[in-house]
Parts: C-alpha cells; structure tokens; sequence
C-alpha cells in the first residue's frame, strides 16, 4: 500500500470515508462542483488537499 505522503487523489469511496460522508453524499458534493474532482478514465478521483480544504471550511 501507498503511504499517506504519497497518495494525491483518492477515489469517491476512499473521499466519503476520510470525510465521514457515504460516497452519495460524495457524488452529490461533487455534481453541485462543491468539491473539485477530475474524471480519470472511468474514474472520478479528487484531491487529498481538496478533501483536507473541504474538511476546514465546514461548520
């Protein structure tokens, strides 16, 4: 496995769980562009620091 370091982007399901969100909620914060991701292939993944901004900005 990857250390923490060195993972960049993280899948929907690994996104909803650093969050503590379920990977719909994930999706929809995605579809409403209030969470920045990029289509890789088939895949959606989104940025660790997206993720880590998202996380301080919430109440």
């Amino acid at each position: 496995m990857h250390s923490a370091e060195s993972v960049v982007a993280v899948g929907i399901v690994e996104a909803a769980r650093r969050l503590g969100l379920s990977a719909r909620t994930v999706a929809k914060l995605i579809a409403r562009r209030e969470l920045p991701s990029r289509k890789v292939g088939r895949r959606r993944i989104i940025p660790v620091a997206a993720l880590e901004a998202f996380a301080r900005v919430q109440k």
